[in-house]
């Protein structure tokens, strides 16, 4: 085989190789956000709920913060029930 060819297969096997490994590596941000049965549920992983980026309780004061993740909470918005962007606050 030439020189050339060679360089061509070099850089294909090289190519495949990156985008093998950049597919297996995908962040969690991207995989599916988990839908909790019920805020009871929800609140034993995020004690504070789940809020969008932003999100201001309309409800007063919490104790807890809320884990600030846009598709978690799209995931659970049914479960924010005064519609302020945090569901399940406590």
């Amino acid at each position: 085989m030439s020189d050339g060819i060679q360089e061509k297969m070099k850089l294909k096997v090289i190519t495949i190789l990156v985008l093998s490994l950049s597919i297996t590596s995908i962040p969690n941000s991207l995989a599916a956000a988990k839908v909790f049965k019920n805020c009871t549920e929800l609140n034993k992983v995020y004690p504070g709920g789940v809020a969008l980026p932003g999100a201001v309780n309309s409800g007063g004061k919490t104790k807890k913060e809320p884990k600030y993740d846009k598709a978690l909470y799209n995931a659970n918005k049914k479960s924010d029930r005064d519609k302020d962007g945090i569901a399940c606050e406590k």
